[in-house]
């Protein structure tokens, strides 16, 4: 394959340009929001299921105190309707009153337990409700950092991408002065050889491999016409001649 000495060249720009193209993309895919995201997503999802099961067992103590609230209710109410029985003196059989005066007796000692109770749940539920407060606290300050770090990577991938689209609009110039047959020809080498299609003879060294021709590699360098595409003998990448190839 032949092609001018200046569109061989001009592949250079074109590698260039693609080797610049992969950096950015490296560098989007590996930001370091990436992975800081990623970490604050994980505390946060682990967060926010331990604030729905402790906003949950808020909810269950809630009911259990109000049902330990009503029977207190309809114990002490229990007790009144008996305290005002006895008290009206309607009872005058000494066995009912009697009945009536163990079971206000007994109503008072459910009235204490069950009070007691209420207590107890009510401390409970004072607990719980701190645990939801702290775990609230700590779900908006995750997500402060979370939305904090999105938003720098999100600025980082923008500038990233306009790069890339600057790259890629230049790409496209450059290549369209390429000769089809060359820029086919390369772009194969290039998903051949991890990005790197053509490189430059330099110092008699292949930029591509770094390695060094031999003499006998040098002699045919030097005797090929100025417009035919080389190869390098080690990589088999275009190899490029240019003023400082130290031919």
């Amino acid at each position: 394959m032949n092609a001018a000495p200046a569109d061989q060249i001009r592949l250079l720009d074109v590698q260039a340009l693609d080797v610049r193209l992969s950096q950015l993309a490296h560098k989007r895919k590996s930001l370091p929001e990436h992975a800081e995201i990623d970490s604050l997503t994980k505390d946060l999802t682990q967060l926010r299921d331990l604030l729905v099961a402790a906003q949950t067992e808020e909810s269950d103590t809630a009911r259990e105190q109000t049902k330990a609230e009503q029977d207190v209710d309809q114990v002490r109410q229990r007790a009144v309707r008996d305290q005002q029985r006895l008290d009206s003196g309607a009872i005058t059989s000494p066995k009912d009153l009697e009945n009536l005066q163990r079971e206000i007796v007994s109503l008072a000692k459910r009235q204490g337990d069950l009070e007691d109770v209420v207590l107890d749940v009510m401390e409970r539920r004072e607990s719980i409700q701190e645990r939801v407060a702290e775990l609230t606290d700590r779900v908006a300050s995750v997500q402060s950092k979370v939305d904090d770090a999105t938003a720098r990577r999100d600025a980082a991938t923008q500038e990233l991408d306009a790069e890339a689209a600057t790259a890629t609009k230049e790409r496209t110039a450059v290549s369209a002065a390429v000769p089809a047959d060359l820029l086919s020809l390369y772009e194969k080498l290039r998903v051949q050889q991890g990005g790197v299609g053509a490189a430059r003879l330099y110092q008699r060294r292949c930029e591509g491999c770094r390695l060094e021709l031999n003499i006998t590699e040098l002699n045919e360098v030097r005797s090929a016409a100025a417009d035919k595409v080389l190869r390098c003998e080690n990589c088999r990448r275009i190899l490029v001649r240019t003023a400082e190839s130290g031919l």
